[in-house]
C-alpha cells in the first residue's frame, strides 16, 4: 500500500517515474530445454565489401526471443548451404536440427536496392517449406530480415510473427542535479534504428501507440504540470487532450482507436475517465473513495484497472457502460498496471508475492487464473506485450540505471534491450504495422 500511494503522489507532483509472488505462482526460470531447435545459416553474399546488417543473425536472434526456437551457434554447424537443394538432411539431423533457414543477398548493379531469397527446409519431412524473395533499400536491411523472421515463425507455428514491429521509450539523460533531458524515442522492437520523436526538459511519461500505428498519446510536464498529448509520428503534430487542474495520467487506447482511457483527479479522487476522440466527450466510468488509477482496455467496452479499494492494489475490470467492479487478481498482496494481450486470454502485470519485497512481471490466465512468474529482478515496472503475444519488454533497474527487458511469455528467452541511453523507463509495444 505505502508504494501505491507513494507513486500516485509522485506524478501529481512532478514524478518522473512509472509505479515501478504468491503461494500458488509458478515461477519460470532460465532454459531452452523445450526450444525447437533450428539452424540459421549465414547467408551468401557476392558483394566486394560486407553488408551493413548480418540479416542471418539478426533472424536468428528474433526467433530466439520468442523462446520458442533454439537458433544453433554458427561454428557448431557441419556446412554452410545458401539454397534449399543444397541442404544434407542427414547432416542436420545427426547434430539435432529440426529446422534449417539459408538464403543469399544480392545487390542490383547501379542501384541501393538489394534482394534477399531464402529457404525454410523442414529436416524431419526433408523438404522445402518457404522460398520467397524480399527486396528493399540498404535503409531497409534490417527490415528484410525481421520480414523473412516473421514468415519463418508463421510458416512453423502458425502465430502471426511480430518481429517488423516498433518500440516506444522515455529515456533520461541527467547532466546535473537539476539539468535532466528527456526524450520519447522510437526503435525497432528490438532497440535498433532508435529516433527521437520529442525532447523536453521535464518529464515525460505513459507513451502508448494507438491502433493504427499512426499516433501516440503519453503525458508530459512541459507547462510544469501534467497533460495528455495525442502525437502524430509522421507529421510531428501534437494535440492536447487534457490539462485539468491534479493528475491527467495514464493514458490508453481502446482498440477501435477512437477513445482513450486516462486517470484525472479533478473531482478531487483519482479516478478512470474516457474521452471520445472525435467529439471530446468526457465520461466519469469508476466512483471510489480509493485510488483508482492504470486503465487498460480488454474489449471495446470493458476496462481494466488498478485500485487499492481492497485494501492493497490490486486488478478490477468495469464495464464503461456500467454495471459492477469485478475483482481479477488474488494472487499475491500487490497486482498492479495491467496489460491484455491480443487475444484477451493472458494478462501481464507487476506482481509481488505475500512476504517478498520484490516487484516483478507476471501473467495470468484470465480464465484458469493460474499465475506465473517471468522475470528474476526485483523493480520491474512497464510491462508491454507484443502484438502477438509472444515475448513482452519491461523497465527495471541494474546498477543503478534503468533498463528495459525483454522475455518471451513462455519464460525461455531474456535479453536486455541494447540502446546508446543509460537510464530508460516506460515501454510501449506497436500494434502490427504495415
Amino acid at each position: 500500500m505505502k508504494r501505491f500511494t507513494q507513486a500516485l503522489i509522485a506524478v501529481i507532483a512532478l514524478c518522473t517515474a512509472q509505479l515501478t509472488l504468491a503461494q500458488d505462482a509458478i515461477e519460470i526460470t532460465k532454459g531452452t530445454d523445450k526450444a525447437t531447435p533450428i539452424a540459421v545459416v549465414p547467408f551468401g553474399w557476392q558483394g566486394s565489401a560486407p553488408l551493413s546488417e548480418d540479416l542471418a543473425q539478426i533472424s536468428a536472434n528474433d526467433l530466439r526471443n520468442t523462446g520458442m526456437f533454439a537458433p544453433m551457434e554458427r561454428n557448431n554447424m557441419l556446412s554452410y548451404p545458401v539454397r534449399g537443394e543444397e541442404i544434407n538432411a542427414r547432416d542436420w539431423k545427426m547434430i539435432g536440427v529440426d529446422y534449417v533457414v539459408v538464403g543469399q543477398v544480392s545487390n542490383q548493379p547501379g542501384t541501393d536496392r538489394y534482394e534477399l531469397n531464402y529457404s525454410l527446409y523442414s529436416i524431419l519431412r526433408e523438404q522445402v517449406l518457404l522460398a520467397k524473395t524480399v527486396s528493399g533499400t540498404k535503409a531497409q536491411l534490417r527490415d528484410m530480415a525481421h520480414h523473412l523472421s516473421d514468415e519463418v515463425f508463421e510458416e512453423i507455428t502458425g502465430i502471426k510473427g511480430a518481429f517488423n514491429t516498433k518500440l516506444l521509450y522515455v529515456a533520461a539523460e541527467r547532466f546535473s542535479a537539476d539539468n535532466t533531458r528527456y526524450t520519447l524515442q522510437r526503435s525497432d522492437y528490438d532497440g535498433a534504428r532508435a529516433s527521437t520523436l520529442l525532447q523536453s526538459r521535464e518529464p515525460i511519461l505513459s507513451p502508448s501507440y494507438a491502433p493504427d500505428g499512426q499516433r501516440i498519446a503519453y503525458v508530459s510536464f512541459e507547462s510544469r504540470r501534467p497533460e495528455i498529448y495525442v502525437h502524430y509520428i509522421q507529421t510531428g503534430r501534437r494535440e492536447r487532450i487534457t490539462n485539468f487542474e491534479g493528475l491527467n495520467g495514464a493514458p490508453a487506447w481502446s482498440p477501435d482507436g477512437n477513445r482513450l482511457a486516462f486517470v484525472l483527479s479533478r473531482d478531487g479522487n483519482p479516478e478512470i475517465y474516457v474521452m471520445d476522440l472525435g467529439s471530446k466527450q468526457l465520461r466519469r466510468i469508476t466512483n471510489h473513495f480509493s485510488i483508482d488509477t492504470e486503465p487498460s482496455w480488454m474489449d471495446n467496452n470493458t476496462i481494466a484497472f488498478t485500485s487499492d479499494r481492497g485494501g492493497k492494489p490490486q486488478i478490477y475490470k468495469q464495464n464503461i457502460n456500467g454495471g459492477s467492479t469485478e475483482r481479477l487478481t488474488f494472487v499475491g498482496n500487490y497486482n498492479a498496471n495491467a496489460k491484455l494481450s491480443v487475444d484477451g486470454r493472458t494478462m501481464v502485470m507487476v506482481h509481488r508475492q505475500e512476504g517478498y519485497r520484490n516487484f516483478q512481471i507476471a501473467t495470468q490466465d484470465l480464465k484458469r487464473g493460474n499465475l506465473r512468474v517471468l522475470t528474476e529482478t526485483s523493480l520491474d515496472e512497464s510491462p508491454t506485450v507484443s502484438p502477438n503475444g509472444t515475448m513482452l519488454i519491461y523497465a527495471t533497474r541494474q546498477q543503478g540505471r534503468g533498463v528495459l527487458m525483454l522475455v518471451s511469455t513462455n519464460g525461455r528467452a531474456r535479453s536486455e534491450i541494447p540502446t546508446q541511453f543509460t537510464d530508460l523507463r516506460v515501454p510501449s509495444w506497436s500494434p502490427y504495422l504495415p
